[in-house]
Protein backbone atom coordinates (compact mmCIF):
# COMPACT_ATOMS: atom_id res chain seq x y z
CA UNK A 1 0.00 0.00 0.00
CA UNK A 2 0.92 3.31 -0.47
CA UNK A 3 1.90 5.65 2.17
CA UNK A 4 -1.13 8.05 3.30
CA UNK A 5 -1.35 11.36 4.28
CA UNK A 6 -1.79 14.65 2.26
CA UNK A 7 0.78 14.36 -0.48
CA UNK A 8 2.28 16.61 -2.55
CA UNK A 9 0.43 14.37 -4.96
CA UNK A 10 -2.98 14.63 -3.79
CA UNK A 11 -2.67 18.15 -3.64
CA UNK A 12 -1.39 19.36 -6.97
CA UNK A 13 -4.28 16.41 -8.33
CA UNK A 14 -7.05 17.84 -6.05
CA UNK A 15 -8.44 20.42 -8.87
CA UNK A 16 -11.19 23.19 -8.19
CA UNK A 17 -13.58 23.43 -11.05
CA UNK A 18 -15.05 26.72 -12.04
CA UNK A 19 -14.94 29.58 -9.22
CA UNK A 20 -12.97 27.78 -7.41
CA UNK A 21 -11.56 28.84 -4.48
CA UNK A 22 -7.81 28.79 -2.85
CA UNK A 23 -8.60 27.83 0.51
CA UNK A 24 -10.72 24.48 1.33
CA UNK A 25 -11.91 23.81 4.50
CA UNK A 26 -14.85 21.58 3.85
CA UNK A 27 -17.71 20.36 6.24
CA UNK A 28 -19.97 16.99 5.65
CA UNK A 29 -22.90 18.20 6.21
CA UNK A 30 -25.57 15.31 7.99
CA UNK A 31 -28.76 14.50 6.26
CA UNK A 32 -30.96 15.93 8.91
CA UNK A 33 -29.51 19.09 8.34
CA UNK A 34 -31.91 21.82 5.96
CA UNK A 35 -32.03 21.03 2.02
CA UNK A 36 -32.81 22.67 -0.86
CA UNK A 37 -34.29 19.81 -2.69
CA UNK A 38 -33.93 16.16 -3.19
CA UNK A 39 -33.03 14.49 -6.31
CA UNK A 40 -34.75 11.20 -7.77
CA UNK A 41 -34.37 9.59 -11.64
CA UNK A 42 -36.91 7.66 -13.17
CA UNK A 43 -36.18 3.95 -13.21
CA UNK A 44 -34.00 3.51 -16.16
CA UNK A 45 -32.95 -0.03 -16.47
CA UNK A 46 -35.65 -2.71 -16.83
CA UNK A 47 -32.92 -5.48 -16.14
CA UNK A 48 -33.12 -3.93 -12.72
CA UNK A 49 -36.21 -5.38 -11.48
CA UNK A 50 -37.03 -8.46 -13.92
CA UNK A 51 -40.70 -8.95 -13.83
CA UNK A 52 -41.10 -5.78 -11.67
CA UNK A 53 -39.75 -2.78 -13.70
CA UNK A 54 -43.38 -1.37 -13.91
CA UNK A 55 -44.26 -2.39 -10.06
CA UNK A 56 -40.91 -0.34 -9.34
CA UNK A 57 -42.06 2.83 -11.26
CA UNK A 58 -45.12 3.37 -9.15
CA UNK A 59 -43.25 2.41 -6.23
CA UNK A 60 -40.97 5.66 -7.60
CA UNK A 61 -43.79 8.15 -8.17
CA UNK A 62 -45.50 7.49 -4.61
CA UNK A 63 -42.18 8.41 -3.52
CA UNK A 64 -42.43 11.40 -5.46
CA UNK A 65 -45.75 11.90 -4.45
CA UNK A 66 -44.75 12.18 -0.70
CA UNK A 67 -41.43 13.67 -1.69
CA UNK A 68 -43.52 17.13 -3.00
CA UNK A 69 -45.28 17.11 0.24
CA UNK A 70 -41.94 18.70 2.00
CA UNK A 71 -39.59 19.64 -0.60
CA UNK A 72 -38.38 20.08 -4.28
CA UNK A 73 -38.17 17.22 -6.35
CA UNK A 74 -35.42 16.81 -8.97
CA UNK A 75 -36.59 14.21 -11.51
CA UNK A 76 -33.97 12.79 -14.23
CA UNK A 77 -35.22 11.04 -17.16
CA UNK A 78 -32.93 9.04 -19.75
CA UNK A 79 -34.69 10.37 -22.52
CA UNK A 80 -37.98 12.12 -23.71
CA UNK A 81 -39.83 9.13 -23.60
CA UNK A 82 -39.24 8.40 -20.14
CA UNK A 83 -39.79 11.99 -19.40
CA UNK A 84 -43.42 11.74 -20.63
CA UNK A 85 -44.06 8.29 -18.89
CA UNK A 86 -42.88 9.72 -15.10
CA UNK A 87 -44.78 13.30 -15.62
CA UNK A 88 -47.95 11.29 -16.63
CA UNK A 89 -47.32 8.34 -13.43
CA UNK A 90 -46.86 11.49 -11.13
CA UNK A 91 -49.87 13.22 -12.18
CA UNK A 92 -51.89 10.29 -11.45
CA UNK A 93 -49.92 9.58 -8.35
CA UNK A 94 -50.43 12.42 -7.24
CA UNK A 95 -47.72 14.63 -6.78
CA UNK A 96 -47.75 18.40 -6.35
CA UNK A 97 -46.77 19.17 -9.90
CA UNK A 98 -45.69 22.70 -9.27
CA UNK A 99 -42.52 21.12 -6.95
CA UNK A 100 -41.18 18.88 -9.68
CA UNK A 101 -38.46 19.87 -11.86
CA UNK A 102 -37.34 17.62 -14.69
CA UNK A 103 -34.75 17.27 -16.55
CA UNK A 104 -33.45 14.18 -19.64
CA UNK A 105 -30.23 13.19 -18.85
CA UNK A 106 -28.73 9.96 -20.22
CA UNK A 107 -28.15 7.33 -17.81
CA UNK A 108 -27.66 3.59 -17.54
CA UNK A 109 -29.54 3.13 -14.10
CA UNK A 110 -29.92 6.23 -11.83
CA UNK A 111 -29.23 5.04 -8.19
CA UNK A 112 -29.46 8.96 -7.55
CA UNK A 113 -27.56 7.79 -4.05
CA UNK A 114 -24.76 6.24 -5.75
CA UNK A 115 -24.04 8.76 -8.48
CA UNK A 116 -24.22 12.01 -7.44
CA UNK A 117 -22.02 15.04 -6.34
CA UNK A 118 -21.00 14.99 -2.52
CA UNK A 119 -21.83 18.06 -1.35
CA UNK A 120 -19.87 20.19 1.40
CA UNK A 121 -20.01 23.22 2.58
CA UNK A 122 -16.81 25.63 2.39
CA UNK A 123 -16.00 27.89 4.86
CA UNK A 124 -15.02 30.97 2.81
CA UNK A 125 -13.24 34.09 4.18
CA UNK A 126 -15.96 36.29 5.05
CA UNK A 127 -16.77 33.13 7.17
CA UNK A 128 -19.74 32.19 5.46
CA UNK A 129 -20.43 28.54 4.49
CA UNK A 130 -20.70 28.53 0.45
CA UNK A 131 -22.17 24.99 -0.97
CA UNK A 132 -19.42 23.16 -3.31
CA UNK A 133 -19.18 19.66 -4.50
CA UNK A 134 -16.62 16.89 -4.85
CA UNK A 135 -16.63 14.83 -7.69
CA UNK A 136 -15.72 11.12 -6.53
CA UNK A 137 -15.54 8.18 -9.38
CA UNK A 138 -17.84 5.71 -9.85
CA UNK A 139 -16.67 2.31 -11.36
CA UNK A 140 -20.41 0.68 -11.20
CA UNK A 141 -20.13 -0.55 -7.51
CA UNK A 142 -16.83 -3.09 -8.92
CA UNK A 143 -19.19 -4.93 -10.50
CA UNK A 144 -21.22 -3.91 -13.26
CA UNK A 145 -19.56 -2.99 -16.69
CA UNK A 146 -22.44 -0.67 -18.12
CA UNK A 147 -21.49 2.75 -15.90
CA UNK A 148 -20.39 4.62 -17.87
CA UNK A 149 -23.15 7.56 -18.30
CA UNK A 150 -24.13 6.98 -15.06
CA UNK A 151 -20.48 8.11 -13.77
CA UNK A 152 -20.49 11.64 -16.13
CA UNK A 153 -24.01 12.83 -14.19
CA UNK A 154 -22.12 14.27 -10.89
CA UNK A 155 -19.93 16.56 -13.04
CA UNK A 156 -22.79 17.23 -15.57
CA UNK A 157 -25.41 17.93 -12.52
CA UNK A 158 -22.36 20.21 -10.53
CA UNK A 159 -22.28 22.20 -14.05
CA UNK A 160 -25.47 23.06 -14.36
CA UNK A 161 -25.95 23.76 -10.82
CA UNK A 162 -22.91 26.35 -11.60
CA UNK A 163 -21.49 24.98 -8.25
CA UNK A 164 -17.76 24.93 -7.63
CA UNK A 165 -16.29 21.28 -7.26
CA UNK A 166 -13.01 19.41 -6.89
CA UNK A 167 -11.93 16.48 -7.63
CA UNK A 168 -10.78 13.28 -5.55
CA UNK A 169 -7.60 12.40 -6.15
CA UNK A 170 -5.59 10.61 -3.73
CA UNK A 171 -1.27 9.55 -4.31
CA UNK A 172 -2.49 10.58 -8.02
CA UNK A 173 -5.11 8.14 -8.42
CA UNK A 174 -9.38 9.43 -8.28
CA UNK A 175 -10.88 7.97 -5.70
CA UNK A 176 -13.77 5.64 -6.23
CA UNK A 177 -16.78 6.38 -3.66
CA UNK A 178 -20.64 5.70 -3.45
CA UNK A 179 -22.85 8.19 -1.62
CA UNK A 180 -24.54 4.72 0.58
CA UNK A 181 -20.96 3.74 1.54
CA UNK A 182 -21.02 6.59 4.31
CA UNK A 183 -22.95 8.60 6.67
CA UNK A 184 -21.76 11.30 8.18
CA UNK A 185 -22.88 13.29 11.31
CA UNK A 186 -22.31 16.81 10.30
CA UNK A 187 -19.83 17.02 13.07
CA UNK A 188 -16.56 15.21 11.63
CA UNK A 189 -17.48 11.70 11.92
CA UNK A 190 -18.27 8.91 9.33
CA UNK A 191 -19.70 5.61 9.28
CA UNK A 192 -18.01 3.23 6.47
CA UNK A 193 -17.84 -0.35 6.21
CA UNK A 194 -14.34 -2.65 5.85
CA UNK A 195 -16.19 -5.12 3.49
CA UNK A 196 -16.90 -2.65 0.89
CA UNK A 197 -14.51 0.12 0.60
CA UNK A 198 -11.15 -2.08 1.71
CA UNK A 199 -11.73 -4.96 -0.47
CA UNK A 200 -9.55 -5.61 -2.94
CA UNK A 201 -10.44 -8.62 -4.67
CA UNK A 202 -14.54 -8.84 -4.87
CA UNK A 203 -15.50 -5.71 -5.88
CA UNK A 204 -12.55 -3.60 -5.47
CA UNK A 205 -12.82 0.33 -5.60
CA UNK A 206 -9.62 1.21 -5.13
CA UNK A 207 -7.41 -1.59 -4.17
CA UNK A 208 -4.59 0.73 -3.82
CA UNK A 209 -5.91 2.53 -1.00
CA UNK A 210 -5.45 1.25 2.74
CA UNK A 211 -8.03 2.31 6.07
CA UNK A 212 -5.24 5.24 6.72
CA UNK A 213 -5.39 6.81 2.85
CA UNK A 214 -9.19 6.64 3.12
CA UNK A 215 -8.92 8.49 6.90
CA UNK A 216 -6.82 10.97 5.44
CA UNK A 217 -8.63 11.19 2.30
CA UNK A 218 -11.96 12.04 4.03
CA UNK A 219 -10.33 14.48 5.94
CA UNK A 220 -9.07 16.35 2.47
CA UNK A 221 -12.26 16.04 0.66
CA UNK A 222 -15.26 15.91 3.80
CA UNK A 223 -13.20 17.62 6.58
CA UNK A 224 -13.86 14.00 8.47
CA UNK A 225 -12.00 13.96 11.73
CA UNK A 226 -12.95 10.07 12.61
CA UNK A 227 -13.68 7.35 10.74
CA UNK A 228 -16.34 4.54 12.53
CA UNK A 229 -15.23 1.27 10.63
CA UNK A 230 -18.23 -1.10 10.67
CA UNK A 231 -16.70 -4.76 9.34
CA UNK A 232 -19.33 -6.50 6.51
CA UNK A 233 -22.92 -5.06 5.48
CA UNK A 234 -25.87 -7.20 5.11
CA UNK A 235 -26.61 -10.45 3.22
CA UNK A 236 -27.96 -9.91 -0.49
CA UNK A 237 -26.40 -6.03 -0.95
CA UNK A 238 -24.62 -6.68 -4.39
CA UNK A 239 -22.89 -3.19 -3.42
CA UNK A 240 -20.42 -5.64 -1.49
CA UNK A 241 -21.40 -3.61 2.16
CA UNK A 242 -22.83 -0.22 1.84
CA UNK A 243 -23.49 1.60 5.28
CA UNK A 244 -27.03 2.70 4.36
CA UNK A 245 -28.37 -1.03 4.78
CA UNK A 246 -27.19 -1.64 8.26
CA UNK A 247 -26.22 1.86 10.12
CA UNK A 248 -27.24 5.46 10.49
CA UNK A 249 -26.45 8.61 12.43
CA UNK A 250 -29.75 9.79 13.32
CA UNK A 251 -27.99 13.09 15.59
CA UNK A 252 -24.46 14.01 16.11
CA UNK A 253 -24.44 11.16 19.02
CA UNK A 254 -26.85 8.48 18.37
CA UNK A 255 -27.21 5.92 15.46
CA UNK A 256 -29.42 3.37 14.58
CA UNK A 257 -28.03 -0.08 13.65
CA UNK A 258 -30.03 -3.12 12.54
CA UNK A 259 -30.29 -5.92 14.66
CA UNK A 260 -31.06 -9.77 13.82
CA UNK A 261 -32.65 -11.49 16.38
CA UNK A 262 -32.61 -14.47 15.70
CA UNK A 263 -29.00 -16.52 15.47
CA UNK A 264 -29.70 -19.05 12.45
CA UNK A 265 -30.16 -16.26 10.29
CA UNK A 266 -26.57 -15.40 8.10
CA UNK A 267 -27.07 -11.66 9.31
CA UNK A 268 -26.69 -12.59 12.93
CA UNK A 269 -23.11 -12.54 13.46
CA UNK A 270 -22.28 -9.46 11.01
CA UNK A 271 -24.66 -7.03 12.68
CA UNK A 272 -23.87 -8.29 16.46
CA UNK A 273 -20.56 -7.70 15.64
CA UNK A 274 -20.90 -3.98 14.41
CA UNK A 275 -22.68 -3.79 17.43
CA UNK A 276 -19.44 -4.47 19.22
CA UNK A 277 -17.67 -2.01 17.45
CA UNK A 278 -19.95 0.57 18.04
CA UNK A 279 -20.72 -0.22 21.55
CA UNK A 280 -17.04 1.08 22.12
CA UNK A 281 -16.96 4.06 20.38
CA UNK A 282 -15.34 7.75 21.76
CA UNK A 283 -16.40 10.40 19.63
CA UNK A 284 -13.97 13.42 19.41
CA UNK A 285 -15.34 15.29 21.64
CA UNK A 286 -15.27 12.59 24.44
CA UNK A 287 -18.99 11.17 24.53
CA UNK A 288 -19.75 7.77 23.80
CA UNK A 289 -21.62 7.25 20.51
CA UNK A 290 -25.17 5.89 21.73
CA UNK A 291 -26.40 3.14 19.77
CA UNK A 292 -30.27 2.25 18.96
CA UNK A 293 -31.66 -1.36 17.44
CA UNK A 294 -33.57 -1.31 14.29
CA UNK A 295 -35.01 -4.61 13.63
CA UNK A 296 -35.00 -6.55 10.78
CA UNK A 297 -37.57 -7.79 8.45
CA UNK A 298 -38.03 -11.92 7.96
CA UNK A 299 -35.79 -12.54 5.26
CA UNK A 300 -37.35 -11.41 1.45
CA UNK A 301 -36.90 -13.58 -1.20
CA UNK A 302 -38.17 -13.35 -4.77
CA UNK A 303 -37.59 -15.47 -8.10
CA UNK A 304 -35.22 -17.62 -5.10
CA UNK A 305 -32.98 -14.76 -4.30
CA UNK A 306 -32.39 -13.71 -0.94
CA UNK A 307 -32.62 -9.48 -1.34
CA UNK A 308 -31.27 -6.78 0.78
CA UNK A 309 -34.27 -5.73 3.03
CA UNK A 310 -33.47 -2.96 5.63
CA UNK A 311 -35.29 -0.40 7.50
CA UNK A 312 -31.84 1.10 7.81
CA UNK A 313 -32.31 2.40 4.02
CA UNK A 314 -34.57 5.56 5.05
CA UNK A 315 -34.20 9.15 3.82
CA UNK A 316 -34.37 12.18 5.94
CA UNK A 317 -35.79 15.08 4.49
CA UNK A 318 -36.59 18.33 5.98
CA UNK A 319 -40.04 17.68 7.04
CA UNK A 320 -40.68 13.78 6.83
CA UNK A 321 -38.53 10.80 6.96
CA UNK A 322 -39.52 8.54 4.21
CA UNK A 323 -38.99 4.14 5.40
CA UNK A 324 -39.09 1.35 3.21
CA UNK A 325 -41.62 -1.35 4.69
CA UNK A 326 -41.72 -4.72 3.62
CA UNK A 327 -45.21 -6.05 4.69
CA UNK A 328 -43.40 -7.86 7.78
CA UNK A 329 -44.65 -7.65 11.35
CA UNK A 330 -41.53 -5.67 12.23
CA UNK A 331 -42.78 -2.56 10.16
CA UNK A 332 -44.63 -0.86 12.71
CA UNK A 333 -41.55 -1.21 14.97
CA UNK A 334 -39.42 0.32 12.82
CA UNK A 335 -41.53 3.27 12.35
CA UNK A 336 -41.96 3.52 15.91
CA UNK A 337 -38.31 3.25 16.80
CA UNK A 338 -37.71 6.22 13.83
CA UNK A 339 -40.18 7.95 14.91
CA UNK A 340 -38.72 8.48 18.61
CA UNK A 341 -35.43 9.13 16.78
CA UNK A 342 -37.41 12.54 14.83
CA UNK A 343 -40.03 13.72 16.98
CA UNK A 344 -39.76 16.93 14.63
CA UNK A 345 -40.45 15.31 11.49
CA UNK A 346 -43.43 13.07 9.89
CA UNK A 347 -42.07 9.42 9.71
CA UNK A 348 -43.63 7.66 6.83
CA UNK A 349 -43.52 4.02 5.22
CA UNK A 350 -43.39 3.66 1.58
CA UNK A 351 -44.29 0.19 0.16
CA UNK A 352 -41.09 -1.29 -0.56
CA UNK A 353 -41.42 -4.92 -1.37
CA UNK A 354 -41.05 -4.23 -5.40
CA UNK A 355 -38.05 -1.66 -4.84
CA UNK A 356 -35.79 -3.89 -2.99
CA UNK A 357 -36.12 -6.36 -6.19
CA UNK A 358 -34.08 -4.08 -7.34
CA UNK A 359 -31.40 -4.02 -4.57
CA UNK A 360 -32.04 -0.93 -3.17
CA UNK A 361 -34.66 0.69 -1.77
CA UNK A 362 -35.62 4.78 -0.35
CA UNK A 363 -32.60 6.00 0.19
CA UNK A 364 -30.49 4.38 -2.63
CA UNK A 365 -32.60 6.15 -4.97
CA UNK A 366 -32.22 9.16 -4.08
CA UNK A 367 -29.92 12.15 -2.88
CA UNK A 368 -30.21 15.22 -1.28
CA UNK A 369 -28.18 18.53 -1.83
CA UNK A 370 -27.87 20.66 1.55
CA UNK A 371 -28.91 24.20 1.46
CA UNK A 372 -25.76 26.58 0.37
Amino acid sequence: MKASGKSDTCRHNATTGRNGVSAFKPRFPAEWEPQSRVHLAWPVNPGDWPGKYHAACWAVAEMARLLTRYTTLFMTAADPAALKKARRALERAGACMERVQFEVYPLDRGWMRDISPFWVQNEVQSGSLRLESVLFGFNGWGRYPNHLRDARWAEHHTQTMNIPFRRAFWNGHPVVLEGGAVDSNGAGVLLAVEECLLDTISQPRNPEMSRMDYEACFREYLGIRQVIWLGRGIIGDDTHGHVDDICRFVSPHRVVLCRESRPDNPNYAILEENRERLEGVVLPDGSRLEVVFLPMPEPLYFDGMRLPASYANFLITEGAVLVPTFNDPADRAALGILTECFPDREVRGVHAVDLVWGLGTVHCLTREVPRG
